[in-house]
């Protein structure tokens, strides 16, 4: 039977109906967070538990829309997904997915959309069956194009609609081919996101059956942290990748097959959301509070746990654990920076609320990922940082923020969220520089984190 992962329906609800939230300036956070599961190894670790036969138990999955979004195509596809309560989740497969009766539909999910695609165009070359991927009108605007060429490249079936200004966009339709697929090679860009590349990777055990596969980059590798996280998660359930010259050539040789078998209980655990670690760090180290998030820290393959070196390098005293990462509080003024955010796109947006209280400008480079994300972020950061006092200087890839006067951002600002959870989460931060801040369509944090607010009020000391 399938059943949705835990979550609080009318909770959520009630969020979502709320216009608007004001957060009420905080003067110090302080304790101890639990991290929801990362959103990326959460959709990952579902779609190989899927590839495995038999029965895989996910524990510390996080409750999303993301989520959700892949949960209910898993299901459409036959596979039962059982809750079993405290974010586990028990999968059951026959090890591959069938051809749906209808449409898939992820919602404005990329952590859905870009390994289903791949996998479902991986399986209807190999066994058969047809696959219609959609979304959101937002989804139908993010670019999917070089992982539908690298996937052609090698044999596949699949196609993408041309979506005018967008170039090749959702939705994606795939379908059996006229000869086997197997192995083979394709070159494919890592500029615009890297989940083109983690796609093909966790495709690739499919196609590679008795003769090797192999992906070259073209150009520049952008996150390459989220790429690394992808191999790890593979090798856990049995499959290697040979990476050559320097993350430009990825191999998987023929004949793997994704296994629970190396899994304690075949039991595979998803560790904090470490870009939903930002906002606390971040906000402890805004107000100079003590405070600790659990679940993710040194030992991490997420890449955004670099944020707090980025915290430290700005002047916060910063103590890193296995597991997790304490923000020492006391006062300290933070200072601005020059940063590379190339590996840390998510993260890095948090940096725009740090930056309304050091002491300088902050330089945010290499994120020309924001303009294909959720929502067109660069634009959406320049414009509320703005509205916050801030004066921004927009380059194509990077952002200069220089705080307001004094670091007293404008009290009572009306952030626009563009249905993009981290802008909601980035901002509510402006309240660590002790205004009030109104944050406009508060339930956009559901698609990571639906209790952001909640736990934000809950370490908010004063």
């Amino acid at each position: 039977p399938h059943a949705a992962p835990p979550r609080a329906p009318r909770r959520l609800a009630a969020l979502r109906a709320v216009d608007s939230k004001v957060v009420e300036p905080i003067a110090k956070v302080g304790g101890v967070v639990r991290l929801p599961g990362s959103k990326s190894l959460s959709n990952r670790a579902l779609l190989i538990a899927a590839l495995c036969e038999g029965e895989t138990t996910v524990e510390n999955l996080l409750a999303s829309d993301d989520t959700e979004r892949m949960l209910e195509a898993l299901d459409a596809m036959g596979v039962a997904v059982e809750d079993l309560g405290d974010s586990a989740v028990r999968v059951k497969s026959s090890g591959t997915l069938a051809a749906p009766g209808g449409d898939l539909f992820l919602g404005n999910a990329g952590t859905a959309m870009r390994p289903l695609a791949a996998v479902v165009a991986a399986i209807a070359a190999t066994d058969g069956g047809a696959f219609t991927l959609d979304g959101t009108p937002r989804m139908r605007e993010r670019p999917i194009e070089d992982l539908i060429d690298g996937l052609k490249q090698l044999g596949c079936n699949v196609e993408c609609t041309q979506n005018g200004e967008f170039g090749g966009c959702p939705p994606v339709v795939a379908g059996a081919t006229g000869e086997a697929v197997d192995g083979g090679t394709c070159a494919v860009s890592g500029r615009t996101s890297s989940q083109f590349l983690s796609a093909l990777l966790l495709a690739s055990p499919l196609l590679a059956r008795t003769n090797k596969l192999e992906i070259q980059i073209t150009d520049e590798l952008i996150s390459q942290p989220y790429v690394q996280l992808t191999i790890d998660l593979m090798a856990q359930f049995g499959v290697a990748v040979d990476i050559a010259e320097g993350y430009r050539t990825f191999t998987v040789k023929p004949g793997q097959r994704y296994t629970n078998a190396g899994l304690p209980e075949a039991t595979y655990f998803v560790e904090g959301d470490a870009s939903s670690a930002s906002y606390f760090l971040a906000a402890a180290a805004m107000t100079g509070g003590d405070l600790t998030v659990v679940g993710c820290g040194s030992a991490s393959t997420q890449g955004d746990v670099r944020f707090a070196e980025v915290l430290a390098s700005m002047g916060a005293r910063i103590e890193m654990a296995p597991t997790n990462i304490t923000v020492i509080g006391g006062p300290v003024q933070l200072k601005g920076v020059d940063v590379d955010c190339l590996d840390i796109p998510d993260a890095a947006m948090t940096l725009a609320s740090v930056a309304l209280v050091a002491d300088g400008p902050t330089t945010i480079r290499n994120v020309g990922s924001w303009r294909v994300k959720e929502t067109e972020r660069m634009k959406a950061i320049v414009a509320e940082t703005t509205k916050l006092g801030a004066d921004v200087f927009e380059g194509d890839t990077h952002c200069v923020i220089t705080p307001p006067p004094g670091n007293k951002p404008t009290p009572n600002a009306e952030i626009e969220t563009y249905d993009d959870h981290r802008i909601a989460m980035t901002f509510a931060l402006a309240a660590c520089a002790g205004v009030p801040v109104k944050i406009l369509d508060p339930g956009c944090t559901s698609k990571t984190f639906p209790t952001y607010f909640d736990e934000l009020a809950r370490v908010t000391l004063a």
